[in-house]
């Protein structure tokens, strides 16, 4: 690597750009009832608003991911940067469904090209520690997710608009758009090792990576669909619901920051299998358990999935490096991807549980919008306490299925030793 490549920079650079987009994610899962209330949306339209982020990312990361070869990862970190301001500026000045759906769209796009950029750039950067140094990196998103939440929950006690909650956004968007624009920027490993664009696509159509697609679905639909709706989910069950998202969010933090050691032990696969069978217990410990109780299954949950995304990356990346950044974005992308219509299908399936728990005809917006205290409300509140838990178990299938599929991974790797990318390319 280039003496006049400052690694240590460039790595809190991205950290700061990673920042911004959890950052984006807190707030928007702090705000999303007041969206739904201020623009008359029902679930359905909050499902689908919330799924734009995730079109938005995969669309970038995948794109980002076969282009950043060509143009470099600088030039992605400049575009992120417009991307998420214009994004946030719109989502303040948003007046309907409409614009909140547009503003998303940017932050997504915004959100997926950092990573189509910052992933690589990481693994570039730590040739030798790639899935600890990834764990590192994404330590950030929770920790913006703590951020973001704490920020809503202080702001909303003070009465403060949800644009204002929105705007908290714009400085340290300007900061990491400074902090870029400084730097120099390596070529990416597979470019620096000589693997050449045949030699990618080949590796991109190997059983090993098309299986590990799938369990992305997986992973990120767990993590992140559960994340994004904790407030809608179990705003009746406690009174600080966002405080839930906040408790999974800090224990991501932690067991990223102390990756390394659980990372050498077990090995990217091992990690993934563990997690998936935390991740199954804490959303039946989040069904079962009511008021402070349900504290203990977020933090169960939050050990679940506090490694899910960046060993899925590692893993591709030290068991299929030929992927090159190709392969580490199409697997972000098809995470997000997945996220997106599970939200979609799951906002739908939640308005049709609470139309059967309703009065026959029932207005489900003229329920929301019932004042405080009246029938009426209490009717509508009733039915939310009975279809979080009915969203929820729907979705525990899915960690299940996973621990099946990281068993039969760890037992597959077993005794195979991982390929050099600085080997097989004949460097």
């Amino acid at each position: 690597m280039s003496a006049s490549i400052q690694r240590n920079k460039l790595f809190v650079a991205s950290c700061s750009a990673l920042l911004v987009t959890s950052l984006s994610f807190g707030i928007r899962a702090g705000i999303l009832n007041k969206l739904g209330t201020e623009f008359h949306l029902n679930a359905s339209e909050l499902g689908t608003i919330a799924a734009t982020a995730f079109w938005g990312f995969p669309l970038a990361i995948i794109v980002g991911g076969f282009i950043v070869d060509v143009i470099g990862m600088k030039k992605l970190l400049v575009m992120a940067f417009v991307f998420h301001l214009g994004g946030i500026l719109l989502t303040i000045f948003a007046n309907g469904y409409w614009t909140l759906f547009l503003s998303t769209l940017l932050i997504g796009i915004a959100n997926g090209t950092v990573e189509a950029a910052c992933n690589p750039l990481v693994a570039s950067l730590f040739p030798d520690n790639k899935t600890t140094k990834l764990n590192h990196f994404h330590l950030w998103f929770p920790a913006g997710i703590v951020i973001g939440t704490l920020i809503v929950f202080l702001l909303d006690k003070l009465g403060v608009s949800w644009q204002v909650e929105v705007a908290t956004m714009i400085a340290p968007t300007l900061v990491y758009g400074y902090l870029f624009s400084k730097l120099g920027f390596p070529v990416t490993e597979r470019v620096a090792a000589g693997v050449s664009t045949a030699e990618m696509y080949k590796a991109l159509l190997s059983p090993l990576f098309l299986f590990m697609i799938i369990c992305m679905f997986g992973t990120a639909i767990t993590e992140l669909f559960t994340n994004q709706w904790t407030d809608v989910l179990f705003k009746t069950v406690t009174d600080n619901a966002i405080l839930i998202l906040t408790f999974v969010a800090s224990v991501q933090v932690l067991g990223r920051a102390f990756a390394s050691p659980i990372v050498h032990r077990l090995a990217p696969q091992g990690v993934l299998l563990v997690s998936a069978i935390l991740s199954a217990l804490g959303i039946y410990m989040l069904i079962h358990l009511h008021g402070t109780a349900i504290f203990a299954g977020a933090i169960v949950f939050g050990l679940g999935v506090a490694f899910f995304w960046p060993c899925m990356i590692g893993f591709v990346s030290e068991n299929m490096p030929k992927t090159g950044a190709v392969g580490l974005n199409l697997i972000g992308g098809a995470g997000m991807f997945g996220v997106s219509l599970y939200m979609i299908f799951m906002g739908g399936y939640y308005d049709r549980i609470m139309a059967a728990k309703l009065p026959a005809g029932a207005s489900l917006d003229d329920y929301r919008s019932a004042a405080p205290g009246t029938a009426m409300a209490t009717a509508f509140n009733d039915a939310r306490t009975a279809a979080g838990p009915d969203v929820l178990n729907a979705t525990l299938i899915i960690p299940v299925m996973l621990i099946v599929a990281f068993a039969g991974l760890t037992i597959y790797l077993r005794g195979k030793k991982k390929p050099d990318l600085l080997h097989t390319a004949g460097v």
